[in-house]
């Protein structure tokens, strides 16, 4: 079990049944209020410019955990962003010095991601894409390929066990060989209720199999996420600290 201390950024409170004023003049829908008041945990900088979709709410990587992302890639040059959204985890790995390519299929998404990307001062450091990365994969090279797929929006937290085959648009073990076509060092940041069990398959893809982490991510003590660290992404000293639990694999 490994990790580092971080700072926890203290959030407005939400008061069940109450609209927030702030939140519908900025016009803020009532399914993504409660993700408002998330939103200095999401972007820092929100107050500076930040520009949100309605899915962007609830599918960006909390900033705290996008930066756990980026320090593993440090030293690396080129970071494939896979499905970059509204650019939470590329403005982070741009800001550990990569140079990002940011996919995503929705030219809306991209150019609200780079607007964000700008209020963090890094858009020269990253290459936005439209398209589809299954299309874009098989020519593209990269050190690093980051995987986090749509997980179906807000309801897979009514699921029990969270299942790779339930991953978008395409299961979790087509998705992730085609990453591997291109690089074997790979980030995958899944839902919290991830089947655990299924994670080793995943090495298994590759002969000999791949050296594999797992890493439970929390922000103010809420698991929000599990994040695969495969190939050259794996720590090689884990550091500890009760915002993450990581848990090394024996692969055989």
């Amino acid at each position: 079990m490994t990790a580092t201390k971080t700072s926890n950024l203290s959030q407005p409170q939400r008061v069940k049944g109450f609209r927030n004023p702030e939140a519908s003049k900025e016009g803020i829908s009532p399914l993504s209020e409660k993700y408002w008041y998330q939103r200095y945990s999401l972007f820092s900088k929100y107050d500076q410019g930040i520009q949100m979709d309605e899915e962007g709410w609830f599918s960006v990587t909390p900033e705290e955990i996008a930066i756990r992302h980026a320090e593993r890639c440090a030293g690396h040059e080129v970071v494939i962003d896979s499905f970059s959204g509204v650019a939470g985890n590329a403005i982070q790995f741009a800001r550990k010095g990569c140079h990002v390519i940011a996919i995503d299929i929705d030219p809306a998404k991209v150019a609200l991601a780079m607007n964000n990307a700008k209020v963090y001062g890094v858009e020269e450091y990253i290459d936005f894409v439209v398209g589809d990365f299954f299309t874009l994969a098989p020519p593209l090279k990269g050190d690093i390929v980051f995987l986090s797929p749509p997980w179906g929006g807000p309801s897979y937290k009514d699921i029990q066990t969270f299942t790779l085959d339930l991953l978008k648009p395409i299961d979790g073990y087509t998705l992730f060989q085609v990453a591997q076509a291109i690089t074997p060092n790979i980030i995958m940041f899944l839902p919290r209720n991830i089947n655990l069990e299924q994670v080793p398959e995943l090495s298994w893809l590759s002969s000999p199999p791949l050296e594999l982490e797992v890493e439970l991510n929390y922000v103010q003590n809420h698991l929000k996420g599990v994040t695969l660290y495969f190939g050259s992404t794996v720590a090689t000293s884990p550091r500890f600290s009760s915002e993450y639990k990581v848990f090394p694999y024996e692969v055989s």
